[in-house]
């Protein structure tokens, strides 16, 4: 699951920068001028050139093509990869807090935010892949992660693909471990893996604006999505449809391999660095979040309050609390 509805995708339509534009750092230049945020938020930036040292970057992968990255700070590697449809500049608060403590990155995945567009290369496991050549590219040894609804997904594979040497510690925000519902799962099992629908087809119909229903597709997180009344998550969207131009028929590619995927075994098997989980009272993936808690030796799992805009987009709509968790986390 992750940025949802026609809605959100009509939003992405009238932007000004192409995800092919050549750039390099820093962001103010790269993206040509100032931006004024709406809200003025104590401890947050007020304008753009508040945050100075916010960097867009790029590198080339082995299939040849642009990942752009967003980076600010210095220190321990903390590496954001966002869900579908998402970019580095929604992160624009989370960036600016953890700079202080933290060499922060976000990548565009392939076809999202400022990244190239292609017509290849539209699965999870190229995504994972695309992370590792990103570490690679960066040159650490260690890095943190932490995957966003289908970043999560990303971070999986990765996993999966070439293992957990190179992470110190992983976070996940509210991802379900396989979106499919299949046929012959008890509730409990669709529960535990997180199973939102029984149609991928219907559900990335959905995405495009057909009718649906919450048999089809996660309304709660379009519901969340569409509720706005987090001052930071209005600033950090603004910002955002204000910079980033990101094409629907290209996001669109990698969908349904998204939807498909079950990640239980991975999630079960594989991750062996200490874990946080990050999921909200108002969030429908409450109990796969708990059940994943439950087979990640010694992971800890934050279930924030509605009061704490716990839900989908917590980590953008309470980024005060969320990086003082994350922060925490880290450093024990």
């Amino acid at each position: 699951m992750a940025r949802l509805s026609s809605s959100v995708t009509s939003a992405l339509l009238g932007l000004v920068l192409s995800a092919t534009t050549a750039f390099a750092a820093p962001a103010l230049e790269v993206l040509g001028k100032d931006y004024v945020f709406p809200n003025r938020i104590e401890g947050l930036p007020a304008k753009l050139s508040d945050f100075n040292e916010l960097q867009i970057n790029s590198f080339q992968t082995t299939d040849g093509v642009k990942l752009s990255y967003w980076e600010a700070g210095s220190g321990q590697p903390l590496i954001f990869v966002p869900g579908w449809s998402a970019n580095g500049a929604e992160y624009v608060n989370v960036m600016y807090l953890l700079s202080r403590k933290y060499h922060v990155y976000v990548i565009d995945p392939r076809n999202q935010g400022l990244s190239q567009n292609v017509e290849y290369g539209a699965r999870i496991a190229r995504f994972g892949a695309d992370l590792k050549e990103f570490i690679d590219h960066l040159g650490v040894e260690k890095v943190n992660l932490c995957g966003w609804s289908m970043g999560a997904s990303v971070v999986w594979s990765y996993i999966d693909l070439f293992g957990t040497k190179n992470i110190r510690k992983a976070a996940f925000i509210d991802e379900p471990i396989s979106i499919y519902t299949h046929a012959d799962w008890s509730e409990q099992r669709r529960l535990d893996a997180g199973g939102m629908t029984t149609s991928p087809e219907r559900m990335i119909a959905a995405f495009g604006g057909a009718p649906t229903n919450d048999q089809v597709v996660d309304m709660n997180a379009m519901r969340r999505y569409m509720e706005n009344g987090s001052p930071a998550f209005q600033n950090s969207e603004a910002f955002a449809r204000a910079f980033i131009k990101s094409d629907p028929k290209f996001m669109s590619l990698v969908l349904f391999d998204h939807a498909v995927n079950d990640w239980r075994d991975v999630v079960s098997h594989k991750i062996n660095v200490p874990t946080a989980i990050y999921t909200g009272e108002n969030s429908n993936n409450v109990p796969s979040q708990r059940w994943m808690q439950s087979v990640i030796p010694g992971s800890e799992l934050h279930v924030y309050s509605a009061a704490e805009q716990g839900d989908h987009f917590l980590a953008f709509k309470n980024p005060k609390k969320f990086t003082d968790d994350l922060s925490s986390f880290l450093e024990r």
